[in-house]
């Protein structure tokens, strides 16, 4: 009975990491995966690291409630950094969106149950075919498994509040917005030329309705460089993906004092 209340202690240690990571981390956070599957999910995942990961010898008291505490705020922060990252792909979509006439046409999104631009949402199902196909999925587990290396169990205090975790955020998210620029700025650049010349037109021919004709040319264009620049895109979501892990070291670094 001595070794059982250890390890208990130790595994619902881990299973509060775990499971506080699944609720933020893109992927395994979404709705369209039941929370039951992602509960047994993250229990399965725990079991399985409790004789994997080097844990000290815990006793349940004040001290771990603390410790619990500790990696539930570890874990949500950890996935949030991801979150953010993944979120360019939406700012992306939203900034096309915008230039093309389809910011009205928000739809739901299943896997957030957030609005989400059109466009946007086919980015982002696209980025999540292509995160599975690059074993992203399999990355993000393993960010899981090493952030103890980082951040060890029985560390009560990381650095939450660290004015150097506040910069990290601030330069993620710059990072993100700029990544996301750079996945919109071909077709956004293509619009605001194709805005240029039906202004001119309509100086020049003023009988011309303008807005019955614009629309449906700024649609055509928008797909014909979309359909040319896919392949930038997709490295660019490639991109995001380094993004988004190489960030996550440096959160655990960060908050393992490193």
């Amino acid at each position: 009975m001595e070794e059982l209340v250890p390890s208990l202690a130790a595994y619902l240690l881990i299973l509060t990491r775990v499971t506080a990571f699944f609720v933020t981390l893109p992927l395994f956070s979404y709705r369209a995966i039941p929370s039951t599957q992602r509960i047994i999910f993250g229990a399965l995942l725990a079991w399985a690291m409790v004789y994997t990961v080097d844990m000290p010898v815990l006793e349940i008291n004040g001290a771990y409630l603390l410790l619990v505490v500790k990696e539930a705020m570890t874990g949500l922060f950890i996935g949030i950094i991801a979150f953010i990252v993944m979120s360019a792909i939406q700012i992306a979509g939203g900034f096309i969106d915008f230039q093309m006439g389809f910011a009205i046409a928000n739809v739901i999104d299943p896997q957030t149950g957030a609005q989400s631009p059109l466009l946007g949402q086919f980015f982002n199902s696209l980025a999540i075919l292509l995160l599975l196909a690059l074993n992203g999925h399999h990355m993000l587990l393993d960010g899981i498994f090493y952030s103890y290396q980082f951040i060890p169990a029985d560390q009560l205090w990381p650095a939450f509040g660290q004015e150097g975790m506040v910069d990290f955020v601030i330069r993620t998210f710059a990072t993100s917005f700029a990544i996301a620029f750079q996945m919109s700025i071909p077709i956004v650049a293509t619009l605001f030329l194709v805005d240029l010349a039906l202004g001119i037109t309509a100086r020049a021919v003023p009988q011309l309705n303008i807005f019955v004709v614009g629309f449906p040319i700024k649609i055509g264009v928008s797909f014909i460089v979309l359909f040319i620049m896919m392949g930038v895109m997709v490295q660019m979501m490639k991109k995001l993906f380094e993004v988004m892990i190489i960030s996550m070291r440096d959160l655990m670094l960060i908050l393992g004092g490193g």
